[in-house]
């Protein structure tokens, strides 16, 4: 039977690689069937691999490396975004400033401040080159990484960029794995991020800088809980220099300090510190970039995914749909702007009337904050689930693993041409979201009571 069952073990490994291979080498984009083939197949081995009772953790390990490395000489198929961050890259290591100019403007004066600057614009696409880059200054210090080592070559900078990539989520893997053992939760769940085929395939394979900024905030967690705060906070800018998400997760951190000190006062000043730490790394690092036009263009940048972008939503096109009804007309400046506040209030309540004092309540509730605001947004793509997945590993839901599976029915917009949402597959991802969502905060209310 011990036999039979390591069998089954190779055999699912032997196809997981089969896949990926196909995945990274042989897929376009628009080819909407064959990919949820191959993603459900994936889903379907990664479940019964980490389900496995025979499968050492030395060998997970060595699966999380080997699937990655699979991807290492492929071109993203599922974005174009890799163009974009290459001509930031070059354009940092030409000496010019990357949040100053467009891409847009340089071709239209036929000019070329970097190699393959017309293959880079061509393959970033006309939205893409004809906005100011929103790419926080580590994110930007990765590009220049590839710059430096491929300054010329587009395929050598996706091979630079990969390995930074696949670099992080080792990173996350180590501090998860310590993290989770201080939590006394079992180390196995950290693979429920990282051999999560989404995790693999849209982050390795479709070179997405979130494990970057996801290994920054999960050391950030591992130092906070060893009560070294002040790193902490510099990790945690760190984290927001890649990404800016992690800002929303800054008032939650409130009952973390009070609770610390029997001195109100005292908590509040260690809080303080915490944040002025953040904050003034933040800025230290956002100032080899700093100009007088830098703010406005950012900001400006930063905007357009509340005011003009709209994908993969959930409330929103529900609250769109109304607005249409009553006004005649798409209500997404007055929506876009209302989001963020409400978001701002979730995060208000839940930091004072929800109790957030050990690691894991607080790691629980910077889920459900993230999550309301992606519930309310007017763009989910598919990569910002990152986010929501690694901090699961840390707690009890597992509904952000059922949204990593489901988010696959977004791609297809891109079966189209141009590309355009069919919204009954929007409707039916996040049908099977809520309803799992709703079942797993079902039964931690009724386990609550039984335990009360």
């Amino acid at each position: 039977m011990r036999l039979f069952t390591k069998y089954k073990d190779v055999l699912l490994i032997s196809i997981s690689t089969i896949l990926y291979f196909i995945f990274a080498y042989y897929l376009e984009r628009t080819e909407f069937n064959k990919l949820l083939v191959l993603w459900f197949a994936l889903f379907g081995s990664f479940y019964l691999l980490i389900k496995s009772k025979t499968i050492h953790t030395s060998t997970l390990i060595g699966l999380v490396i080997l699937f990655r490395l699979i991807f290492l000489f492929a071109i993203p198929n599922l974005s174009q975004d890799f163009y974009r961050f290459i001509w930031d890259g070059r354009m940092i290591l030409k000496g010019l400033n990357p949040y100053l100019s467009l891409p847009e403007t340089f071709i239209q004066q036929g000019l070329h401040p970097i190699a393959d600057s017309n293959n880079l614009y061509s393959g970033m696409g006309e939205m893409n080159g004809s906005h100011y880059t929103n790419y926080p200054p580590i994110n930007q210090l990765c590009f220049l990484i590839a710059a430096l080592f491929a300054s010329k070559s587009v395929f050598g900078s996706i091979i630079v960029l990969r390995v930074i990539i696949i670099l992080a989520d080792l990173g996350i893997l180590y501090f998860g794995k310590k993290l989770l053992e201080r939590l006394n939760l079992p180390v196995k769940n950290i693979f429920w991020y990282a051999l999560n085929p989404f995790i693999i395939i849209e982050m390795t394979g479709n070179l997405h800088f979130e494990p970057v900024m996801l290994f920054f905030l999960i050391w950030s967690f591992y130092k906070l809980h060893q009560q070294k705060w002040a790193f902490a906070a510099i990790l945690l800018a760190f984290s927001v220099s890649v990404k800016l998400i992690p800002l929303l997760f800054l008032p939650l951190f409130y009952q973390w300090f009070i609770k610390k000190d029997k001195n109100w006062f005292i908590g509040i000043k260690n809080l303080s510190i915490f944040y002025a730490i953040i904050l003034g790394t933040i800025i230290i690092l956002f100032l080899p970039f700093y100009s007088s036009e830098f703010i406005e263009n950012y900001a400006n940048s930063v905007g357009l995914w509340f005011r003009n972008f709209e994908f993969n939503a959930s409330f929103y096109y529900i609250f769109r749909e109304i607005g249409y009804l009553f006004r005649g007309y798409n209500e997404i400046a007055v929506i876009g702007k209302t989001t963020p506040i409400l978001t701002i209030v979730f995060l208000l309540i839940i930091t004072f009337f929800r109790k957030n004092k050990s690691m894991s309540q607080l790691i629980t509730a910077l889920l459900f904050g993230l999550c309301f605001y992606y519930f309310t947004a007017t763009t989910v793509h598919p990569w910002y689930l990152a986010t929501p997945l690694i901090l699961s590993v840390f707690t009890k839901y597992r509904f952000p693993i059922i949204w990593t599976i489901v988010i696959i029915f977004s791609y297809q917009a891109y079966a189209n041409t141009p590309w355009k949402e069919n919204l009954w597959f929007v409707t039916f991802e996040y049908l099977v979201l809520y309803g799992f969502l709703f079942f797993e905060l079902r039964k931690s209310t009724q386990y609550y009571k039984i335990v009360k």
